[in-house]
């Protein structure tokens, strides 16, 4: 725990050591404002919650996201800096699950720093904070589903741009994997591919949270989706390691 703990450190303070975090909070804040109260409607829907906010925050993590994780491990590769990480007396999974608890912590500040979006909502009106808190968690979660697939992009190349369309291109198949378009698509040829599509999708998941609804099975999909992703990364990067 303590090499997990003192990687997650590096990893965080090499974010607020380059413009990289304030410009990342900066565009999440100013397009989840921007989508939150003007594409989305707030004041002329006549409603004091944050619906649109979380509407509209899976699709910017699709972006964004992608953009952090991006140069987790290709950086490193890149740069050549990747042995030496793996020649510390560290194991690949705490090197990996270090990496990944720092982004996810990152994304943690990014999401508490939307507080003035709930100060508003209560002053405006008498929302239900526990509807609220459910999104909040809901975001959370689908940030370190997106955060884990990112990671395992980024440590199979070492170039930074692949790994960011790669890491879109995965998220955006798991984000709309339920909906209609996708699941009919499947049904006309192999029904069972759309149950699974159906099964397999993130977004489904992240809106059962937004209502305010914790499941404990949507809980353990997220945990399980997390997990597995992160195994994938630890595997490339043990292969990595080999070569």
């Amino acid at each position: 725990m303590r090499n997990i703990i003192a990687i997650a450190d590096r990893e965080l303070a090499a974010y607020f050591a380059t413009p990289v975090a304030t410009v990342f909070i900066v565009i999440f804040l100013v397009m989840q404002g921007t989508l939150t109260f003007n594409l989305g409607n707030f004041f002329e829907r006549g409603q004091a919650d944050l619906n649109p906010f979380f509407t509209f925050i899976p699709w910017v993590f699709l972006l964004l996201i992608p953009a952090i994780t991006m140069r987790l491990w290709a950086e490193e590769r890149r740069l050549g800096t990747i042995e030496l990480l793996l020649t510390l007396p560290i194991t690949q999974g705490e090197a990996v699950l270090g990496k990944f608890l720092a982004a996810w912590l990152f994304c943690g500040i990014a999401l508490t720093l939307t507080f003035p979006f709930v100060i508003t909502v209560n002053v405006l009106g008498q929302p239900d904070n526990g509807v609220i808190a459910c999104g909040y968690l809901g975001s959370f979660l689908i940030a370190g589903a997106f955060l884990s697939v990112g990671s395992a992009m980024s440590a199979l190349t070492r170039n930074q741009v692949i790994a960011f369309v790669l890491a879109v291109a995965v998220c955006f198949l798991f984000t709309v994997a339920s909906y209609p378009l996708v699941t009919e698509f499947l049904s006309k040829n192999t029904p069972v591919l759309a149950e699974i599509a159906r099964r397999l999708a993130v977004i489904d998941r992240f809106q059962a949270f937004a209502r305010g609804v914790i499941s404990a099975r949507d809980v353990v999909y997220f945990a399980t989706f997390i997990g597995f992703w992160l195994f994938v990364n630890t595997v490339l990067v043990e292969q990595r390691k080999a070569d």
